[in-house]
Parts: structure tokens; sequence; C-alpha cells
């Protein structure tokens, strides 16, 4: 959000109290906290009326420095909280000189100056500065209609905001899966989930961290509508601002990106370990097409017969009759015999997978017993929350009250006992925020956080149905934590090759917001793909953590494409079960480390500045480097950085001494996949 009219004046309407000097320090046992008033104090009555911030530093372990600007700290607590790890047993040095305070954790230090000037300098162990708060940047923002009286009015709005510096050569990424270009700076990107396809500014996973080259990364810690300006209002500086009353935000260094993903998620939770059967395929019945078991169980046999390695079959939306979503009963009609199906599925030696989502619909048979039992979202006047938006008349789970959570989890108890697998969790981004929750939480507040407990709700009763290790989901939305409950994949993208390099963007940045597993539909969702994209996309599909074929209105079995696509998901499903040692360790590393599977280039290559800028080629592993084709004619550009390689399907060798570019044509049965040796 922008406040200001270019570089020096604010913004109409709005009234800024920057933080002008560090007047007060005081030393806790293990933190810091600065007063720093919106005027430097000259005199006793400098003192009176005046905005004054609390700026207090701490650290939940080493190398974070957690840093928290506050004004009014009389509010509710009524906010959900991102759940985090903290090492109670790290105590962060704290030393107060003439000239500066200095709170240092592990290699990262935080330099207070003092004087007639706001400066809070980032240094790394070398000295080095990393980043910085400069005059007029951590502020206190009152929007209103007539500044001569904000203080008394009563429609203010209220925003607290801080900018860190970021120098030349500095990139930005992450901030969750965005399908905008890849390097972030010059965009502005607001934390607010939504269903929007994969074709715009919108994301259905919002992370409000994100991570530099130039040694570090920032979490701003609240579940609400966290704006980011990233050198876009001010293009020396990224702003991170939202309503209320206290901005909390960590300053996390690396000085690797790999130790800074692996920091984050030490702090926000690493990716649990999926079993090794979510890394075969996945085939879907996809959306609205005609199925039923007949076609289920042709799909499988001629994948079989054609020798398609497959692992997991999903059934989606229309398992459940239409207009009872979600009832959790499948469809008598198409599906007379569910149990029968499944089993015979299972001897097949497949999982199976269901489509799920948190609304109730009013046809559901559940609709009237969670309204009895008081398990959905509320209005201000005690009626349900409901919308014919997706399903008539639905409602929505509210996952704050124990009682709803448990009453979900014992219907998808029921499935699990009935022999399904895993769940896709959909939808979670539409969730109103002028609704009234169990708990009284902030509706806004909740708004991003609702998928957070949607998803553990159901991971967790996977896991104590199945077993620690056994769960697996297929979710759409997240926020900060939902790394901890994969996979995710990409959600709503076209069948076009621009959708597949933006769907491409969002996976490598997901990778960089700490999570760990990340899967797309094969060919696109939306339309039919024509033959040269699909079979492009099966390559990419398969060269990714997980596989899944999934569509709208057409069926995604290759031969349904043309013959020549079932040779190319055999080849490459064979191909991807070769590297499946690989996988399966990049995985542990995932779980222990937060790097992601699928990865972008600068991860393994930190010191090869060419990486930094790459977004149309990534690193499956640290092993494989794969340049997927985006064009009709075969016809791709793609850099290897310096090493020894080989062509994993030609057998070429190459031995670089420095990186350099390649222009090459390939044919469907072959891509850039370099293998490291």
């Amino acid at each position: 959000m922008k406040f200001t009219n270019g570089y020096w004046l604010v913004k109409d309407g709005f009234t800024a109290s920057y933080a002008s000097q560090a007047y007060e320090i005081e030393k806790g046992e293990k933190d810091l906290t600065v007063y720093a008033p919106e005027k430097v104090i000259e005199n006793r009555g400098d003192t009176l009326g005046r905005t004054l911030l609390s700026v207090k530093y701490s650290s939940p372990m080493a190398n974070v420095i957690r840093v928290t600007v506050s004004h009014y700290q009389g509010g509710l607590d009524n906010a959900p909280s991102f759940e985090l790890n903290e090492d109670k047993s790290f105590v962060p040095e704290i030393q107060i000189n003439d000239d500066c305070a200095i709170f240092k954790s592990g290699k990262l230090s935080a330099r207070i100056h003092k004087g007639q000037k706001w400066l809070v300098e980032f240094i790394d162990e070398n000295g080095n500065l990393i980043t910085k708060n400069d005059s007029r940047s951590t502020a206190y923002i009152s929007q209103h209609k007539n500044p001569d009286e904000h203080l008394f009015c009563k429609d203010e709005k209220h925003f607290i905001k801080d900018e860190l510096t970021l120098s030349v050569g500095q990139n930005v990424y992450g901030l969750g899966e965005r399908f905008t270009p890849f390097i972030k700076n010059g965009q502005v990107v607001d934390i607010w989930n939504a269903d929007g396809g994969t074709s715009s500014e919108q994301s259905y996973k919002n992370i409000p961290f994100y991570l530099t080259n130039g040694g570090y990364g920032v979490f701003v810690n609240s579940a609400g509508p966290v704006s980011f300006e990233l050198a876009s209002e001010k293009v020396s500086r990224v702003q991170f601002s939202l309503p209320g009353e206290e901005l909390d935000y960590f300053v996390i260094y690396g000085p690797t990106p790999k130790e800074i993903l692996n920091n984050y998620t030490a702090l926000t939770g690493r990716p649990a370990l999926p079993p090794d059967w979510t890394f075969g395929l996945w085939l879907s019945t996809s959306f609205t097409t005609n199925y039923d078991e007949k076609t289920v169980m042709s799909f499988v046999d001629q994948m079989a017969e054609r020798e398609i390695p497959l692992s997991v079959f999903h059934f989606d939306c229309f398992w459940m009759k239409g207009f009872h979503w979600c009832d959790f009963v499948w469809d008598k009609e198409t599906f007379p015999d569910p149990k029968g199906l499944i089993d015979r599925l299972h001897k097949k030696g497949l999982k199976v997978c269901v489509w799920i989502n948190p609304y109730i619909a009013q046809r559901s048979s559940l609709f009237a017993e969670g309204k009895e039992k008081g398990c959905f979202l509320k209005k201000q006047d005690g009626s349900v929350w409901q919308t014919d938006f997706w399903q008539s008349g639905m409602a929505i789970v509210d996952f704050t009250n124990p009682e709803a959570k448990e009453w979900y989890r014992s219907k998808l108890g029921q499935l699990v006992d009935f022999g399904i697998d895993a769940f896709k969790t959909d939808f979670g981004e539409r969730i109103p925020d002028d609704c009234v929750y169990y708990n009284k939480a902030d509706a806004v507040l909740m708004h991003n956080f609702y998928t957070y407990l949607y998803n553990k709700t159901v991971f967790e009763l996977l896991e104590e149905k199945k077993g620690k290790g056994n769960a697996c989901l297929f979710a759409r939305s997240a926020t900060v934590g939902g790394q901890k409950f994969p996979v995710h994949w990409g959600g709503d993208c076209e069948s076009t090759f621009e959708s597949m390099a933006e769907t491409l963007r969002g996976g490598l940045s997901l990778g960089l917001s700490g999570f760990g597993f990340w899967s797309h539909d094969i060919g696109g969702f939306e339309g039919k793909p024509n033959p040269s994209i699909f079979k492009r996309w099966l390559q990419f599909g398969f060269l990714s953590s997980h596989s899944r074929l999934h569509g709208s209105s057409s069926y995604r079995v290759p031969w349904s494409i043309d013959e020549e696509a079932a040779l190319v998901a055999k080849k490459f499903a064979l191909i991807k079960n070769s590297m499946m040692p690989y996988i399966l360790k990049a995985a542990k590393e995932a779980n222990t480390c937060g790097c992601p599977v699928l990865r972008a280039m600068f991860l393994d290559f930190p010191e090869d500045p060419t990486c930094w800028t790459l977004d149309r080629q990534y690193m499956l592993t640290s092993k494989f480097l794969v340049a997927p084709i985006f064009t009709e004619d075969g016809n791709v550009s793609y850099y290897i950085p310096k090493g020894k390689w080989k062509h994993f399907i030609d057998g070429r060798e190459l031995n670089l001494e420095h990186g350099r570019w390649f222009a090459e044509k390939y044919d469907f049965m072959s891509l850039p996949l370099w293998e490291k040796l």
C-alpha cells in the first residue's frame, strides 16, 4: 500500500508519524526495547502530544532477529497466530554503548544508532551491512478525511509500516506461489488468498516472506492483509505494512539462500515427508467430464496396457452428487458399488484420493446437522453465513469450533475407514471477512489463516488414521506453516505455453517460500491442450516433485490427445522412476532443512549471477537440470553453470569452465535434461 506522493510528500488523506530517533533504550534479559518518538526531543515540552513508537528487538533462535513495532498496546487479543518454533535456550548478546545499542543473534546483529536520526543497521558476521531501517522508514500512519482533525476522527484507519533498504543488484523473491515475474522488484504484493487462477497477480498461496540475494530474508508475522511495496513505492526499499497498531517481523540471515530457507522453516515448520507412493503418477477423472466405474477402470487398464506406471487414482468433485457438495456420500447412480471399486483399485496396486472442500451445500445431508451443532461460520445476527457462489446455499465449516472440527474429522475418518488413502483439499480461499467465528477471532485476520486450520485438520486426521509418515494432501490454498501439510498444486491454469511458464514461476516462488513439494495440472486445467502443449507439459509434469494428470472439461489420459502422447508419458514416467533415489533423498532434505525438491537454479548455484535471473529452468534435486520447452517448434534456449554435466537422455557430456547458454531443438522424446556429475 502506498502512503507517499513521490519520495518526499505524504499522500493526501494520510498523516505519517515517523520514528525520528532512539530516544530511550531499555535492556531486558533477552530483548531490547527502543522508544522512538515522531520528533527529535530537544526539551521537556517536546514529549507532550507526540506519537511514541515502541520497537522491540528479540530473537527466537540464532541468526534471526525479531522486530516488533507497536503504537497502542491495549487492543483485543483476537488475532490468529502462526505456530512458531523457538529455541528457549538461546540467549542473544545485548550491548549498549554511548553511540549505539547492539543486539546480536548468532551471525546477525542489529545496530541501533543513538542521536538525532533514526537508523538501524543489520550487520553480518563480517561487519558488512546487509540492510537497514533508514529515516522515514518506521512509521505509524493515519488515514482520515480532515488532516486538521484526525486525532479525534472516529472513522480514521491506522497502519504500521516499516522499510528495509535494497542495495544495488539486490533482488527479491518468494512471497508464496506467485505467477507474476519471478524477480519481485517493482511489484506490489498484497497478502490475501484468492481463487484467481494462475494468470493474474492474485494467488492461492500468499506467504508474507521474501528472500533476497543479499544474504537475508524477511518474514512478516501476521495472518492479516500485509501489503508489500517491493522497490515500487521507493525504488531502493522494500516496504511492508498492515492495518492496526502493531507490526511484527523477522530478519532471517543465511547468508546462502539454502541457509535462509533452513532458518525460515526452522521457525515456521518443516515440510512433512510424504509417503514414497505419492511421487508416482496421479491420474484424475478430471472435473466436469462424464465418468463412472467403467470409465475409471478403462483408464486404469489402458494405462497398464500402454506400460505407463500409475500410482494414484483421483476422483474429482462428481464422486458426490451435484448440488450436494460436500456430503461425503458417493453418487449411487454413478458409483453403485464404491467399496468394491476402491478394493479393485487397491488390488491393482493403486492408492485412492477423493476431492473435498470445507463447504457444505444446503442440499447436503450434513447441512441441517452442522447447523444444529453450530459448526458453521455465522453472520453478525447469529444466523449461518451462506452463499450460492460455488454450491447453492453453502455454509462454511468453522474450524475454530472444537466440536465443528471433530464433526468434520469424523466424516473424513469414515472415508478413510472405507479405503480412501488421500484427500485433495480444494478451495479454502473464498472465506468471508464479515463473518463471526466461534472463538471471536477477527474475520479479516482469519481470511488467510483459515486454510491453515482446514488443511491441518485433514492432515492430522490422516496421520492418526494411517500413521505418521503416511499422510498426504493435494492442497490448493496455503498460508505460513502450510508447508507442513504437503502436497500443494498450482491451481487452475490455462492450456497454453504461456500458462505453463507462469505455472513454473509460481512453483519456483513457492519453493522459495518454504514449501518443499509441489505439483500442477499436466496439460493445463482449463481448455483442451493441443498435442504440442500437452506433450511438452508431460515432460515438465513428470520432472516435478509430484505429477498429476488432471483437467476441467476434458480427460487427461495421454491417448485422448494423440498416440504419441502416450509414448511420451511412458518414457518420462520411466525416467522419473529411474531418478527416484535422488528424488526421495531430496524429499528428506526438504523435510530436514526446507530446501524444495524442485528448486530455483540459484539455490544450488548462488555464486553464479546468471542463475539469479532464471525462471524457465530449474534443478530437480541437486542432481538434474531441467529446461522445459515452451514452443511449438521445439526450440529452447537455456543456461548451464560451470561444471561437468551429462545429458540424461542422449548421453552427451560437457565440462564447462564457465557457465554457457545453449540454443537447441528437441523432438517430443527429449528436452534439456542434464545430470550433474
